[in-house]
C-alpha cells in the first residue's frame, strides 16, 4: 500500500478531537482504504491531469505568455480568485511583474522592492509565505490594489528555475495567489500542490531554454549561410542585402521596427550609421548619418564615457547590453530621439556593444514594436553573433569596393610612369623637366589615393571642406590617361563650364570614388565606334553639381536599378552608396544617342 495505514491511525487515535466519538476498531482499517481507494485515488488522477497540463504548456509561448497561462491552472485547481508571478530582477534589485491570471497587468505595479515585501521575502528564503489578512500585513505596501480586487488573503510559492549558460545566473520569482476570503487557513496539502505546480512550472520554462538554445544555434547557422551566400554573389558582399535578408530572421526573437549597426570614431567623439533595416531615404536612420557621441547619453554610457548612476525602472544597464525599456520616460536619450520613437511606435531600444581585441568599436541597436522588460541571456547571445558577423561582412564589403575602385588608378600609375620613364631617357630640357614634374606629382597622388583606399578599409579620414569642381578635374585626368592605356579610339573629351569655388563637406576618399565610378562607367558605356565624354559643375538652389555626359543610351530599367543602387557591376552599388552617405541625389537622363548623369551635392560654407 502507498500509505502506511497503522501509523494513521495511531495518528488519529492520538487527535483530541476523536474522544467521545464511539468506534469500532474494525471501522478505521475499512475506511482508511475506502479513502485510499475512492478519494486519494481521485485527487491523485486530479493532481497528475492539472500538473499534465501545465507541463504540456507550449514552450514556443513567450515567458509572459506561458506564466499567465500557468497561473489560470493554477487558480482554477485550487479554488483562488487570481495569481500573479513577479521575478527578481538582480540588475535593478527589484521585482518585475511578469504575467497573472485574469490578466491585469496594467492594474499592478510593474516593479516592487526586494527589501520589506511579501514577494522578496519568498525569494530570499525560497520558502512558501501565507498570509491569512493582506491589509494587516505591512508587506503588502499597495493595499489600493487590494481594495479594488476585493481579495483579503494571499498564498505566496517560491519560483526557482535553473540557469543554462555559464554568465547566467538561476532565475528566482515567486507567484502569489490570492483568495477571498479574510482571516482563510491555507492547509498544508494546499501548499504542497501550489508548490508542486511552481516547480513544473520551472520544468516548462526550463525546457523553453533548452528549446531557445536549439533556436540560437539554428539562427547562427543562418546567418553564417546568409552571408556565405551573398559573397558567393558576383558582385560581393553588400551589406545593404545582407541586412535585408538576416533581419527579417530575427522576427521571433524581437518584434522589430528598425535595427542598425553603427561604427566608432577612433578618439571616441562621432559614431557613423553604416548600416540600417529597414533602408529609408531621408530619415534618422539614413545610411553614412554622423552623430556626436555628447548628443545621446546612452552612448556615453555604452562607450563607458559616462557612469551610470541612476536606478530609473525604465532602463537596464548591464555589461552585455543596455536596454531603454520606456523611450519615452528615460532621461538616457535626447527629445530628438524621444520624438523618433514615438513617431515609429517604437516602444523600446536595445543597445549592444560589439568588442575588438578588448574596445568597443561598433555597436548595434534594436528598436522593438513591444515594451520589452528584459531580454533572456540566449538572445544577446544571438545578437553578439549577429553584431560580430556584420563587422566581418562590413570588412568584406570595403574590400571589395576597395579592388573594384584600385582599377583606374592603377591602369593610370601604369601609364604614367612609362611616360616617365621616356622622359627620363631623353635629354632634360626645361619643357620635360615640366612634364616630369607634372607626371611625378600624379604619381605622387594617386599612389597616396591608393594608400587611402587601403585605409578605408578600417577607417575613413575626417569630413572636410572640399572644392568639388577641382577633384571632378582630377579624376577626368586620371580617366583620360585609362582611356590611352585601354587603346580605346575615338572618344573625344570635354571639360567645361565650370564653377571655380564649388565647396561640399565630405570624405574626400568618397567624393574622388564617386567620380572615378561614375567616369569610368560612362566611358565603357560610350559605343566601340567612339563618341564624347564631357564634364561640367555648377550652382543650382544650394547644392553644388557635377554633370557627366556620354554618348550612348540606357534603358529604361537600367536607369532605376542604377538609381537604386541595383545595376549591373559593383560601380553602381558604391556610387548609390556614397550618394546617401552625402546627402545627394543623382539624376539621369538618356535619348537615343546619348546620356546625361547630374549628381546634386549640398554646398557646405563651413567644415
Amino acid at each position: 500500500m502507498l500509505i502506511d495505514m497503522k501509523n494513521i491511525i495511531r495518528a488519529f487515535k492520538q487527535e483530541a478531537w476523536k474522544d467521545g466519538i464511539s468506534v469500532s476498531n474494525e471501522l478505521w482499517p475499512k475506511l482508511f482504504e475506502w479513502i485510499q481507494e475512492h478519494i486519494l485515488s481521485d485527487f491523485l488522477t486530479q493532481v497528475t491531469k492539472q500538473v499534465d497540463e501545465l507541463v504540456d504548456i507550449d514552450p514556443d509561448l513567450s515567458e509572459r505568455e506561458i506564466f499567465e497561462r500557468a497561473t489560470r491552472y493554477m487558480v482554477g485547481f485550487l479554488d483562488a480568485h487570481s495569481a500573479s508571478v513577479r521575478i527578481y530582477d538582480p540588475q535593478t534589485e527589484q521585482m518585475l511583474s511578469y504575467g497573472s491570471f485574469p490578466y491585469k497587468e496594467d492594474e499592478r505595479e510593474n516593479v516592487i522592492p526586494l527589501d520589506g515585501s511579501i514577494a522578496g521575502e519568498v525569494v530570499k528564503s525560497l520558502k512558501p509565505i501565507t498570509v491569512p489578512d493582506i491589509l494587516e500585513d505591512q508587506r503588502y505596501q499597495n493595499k489600493d490594489i487590494i481594495y479594488r480586487k476585493g481579495v483579503s488573503s494571499l498564498m505566496a510559492i517560491p519560483l526557482d528555475i535553473p540557469r543554462f549558460y555559464p554568465r547566467e545566473r538561476d532565475t528566482a520569482g515567486v507567484i502569489q495567489i490570492y483568495y477571498l476570503e479574510k482571516g482563510r487557513t491555507f492547509t498544508n496539502l494546499e501548499i504542497q500542490v501550489a508548490n508542486l505546480m511552481a516547480k513544473r512550472l520551472s520544468f516548462v520554462i526550463a525546457r523553453k531554454k533548452i528549446l531557445s538554445m536549439h533556436k540560437s544555434n539554428e539562427k547562427k547557422e543562418l546567418i553564417i549561410q546568409h552571408i556565405f551566400r551573398t559573397l558567393g554573389k558576383r558582385g560581393g558582399i553588400k551589406m545593404e542585402e545582407v541586412f535585408n535578408r538576416l533581419i527579417p530572421d530575427l522576427a521571433d526573437i524581437v518584434n522589430l521596427q528598425s535595427c542598425a549597426l553603427f561604427s566608432i570614431s577612433n578618439n571616441l567623439e562621432n559614431i557613423v550609421l553604416e548600416a540600417g533595416y529597414p533602408v529609408s531615404e531621408g530619415s534618422y536612420h539614413n545610411i553614412g548619418v554622423r552623430f556626436s557621441v555628447k548628443s545621446e547619453p546612452v552612448f556615453e554610457i555604452l562607450l563607458n564615457l559616462m557612469d551610470y548612476t541612476g536606478d530609473s525602472i525604465y532602463e537596464i544597464v548591464s555589461q552585455s547590453y543596455l536596454l531603454i525599456v520606456d523611450p519615452q520616460r528615460t532621461e538616457l536619450i535626447s527629445e530628438n530621439l524621444k520624438h523618433f520613437a514615438a513617431l515609429y511606435n517604437i516602444n523600446s531600444i536595445l543597445y549592444i556593444p560589439l568588442y575588438m581585441n578588448g574596445e568597443i568599436t561598433h555597436f548595434m541597436t534594436f528598436d522593438a514594436l513591444d515594451q520589452r522588460q528584459r531580454y533572456r541571456d540566449d538572445e544577446i547571445d544571438v545578437f553578439l553573433f549577429l553584431g560580430h558577423e556584420l563587422i566581418k561582412a562590413q570588412k568584406m564589403e570595403r574590400l571589395d569596393d576597395a579592388l573594384h575602385d584600385f582599377k583606374n588608378p592603377a591602369i593610370a600609375i601604369a601609364g604614367f610612369a612609362r611616360r616617365l620613364m621616356k622622359l627620363l631617357d631623353q635629354d632634360i630640357c626645361d619643357e620635360s623637366r615640366a612634364q616630369i614634374m607634372k607626371y611625378a606629382g600624379i604619381l605622387m597622388a594617386e599612389t597616396s589615393r591608393i594608400q587611402e583606399l587601403s585605409m578605408s578599409l578600417y577607417k575613413v579620414g575626417e569630413v572636410q571642406k572640399t572644392n568639388l569642381t577641382d577633384i571632378l578635374k582630377k579624376r577626368f585626368e586620371i580617366n583620360k590617361e585609362a582611356i590611352r592605356e585601354q587603346l580605346r579610339q575615338d572618344i573625344f573629351l570635354k571639360e567645361g563650364p565650370f564653377v571655380s569655388d564649388l565647396f561640399i563637406c565630405c570624405h574626400v576618399i568618397h567624393l574622388e570614388r564617386l567620380f572615378d565610378n561614375l567616369l569610368n562607367n560612362a566611358t565603357k558605356a560610350i559605343p566601340i565606334r567612339g563618341g564624347h565624354l564631357a564634364i561640367s559643375t555648377f550652382i543650382d538652389e544650394g547644392f553644388a553639381c557635377a554633370r557627366i555626359s556620354n554618348t550612348g543610351q540606357i534603358s529604361k530599367e537600367a536607369r532605376t536599378k542604377i538609381l537604386e543602387g541595383d545595376g549591373p557591376g559593383r560601380g553602381f552599388y558604391i556610387t548609390h552608396r556614397i550618394i546617401r552617405q552625402l546627402k545627394g541625389e543623382i539624376k539621369i537622363d538618356s535619348d537615343k544617342t546619348s546620356t546625361s548623369i547630374l549628381v546634386k551635392i549640398p554646398l557646405c560654407h563651413d567644415v
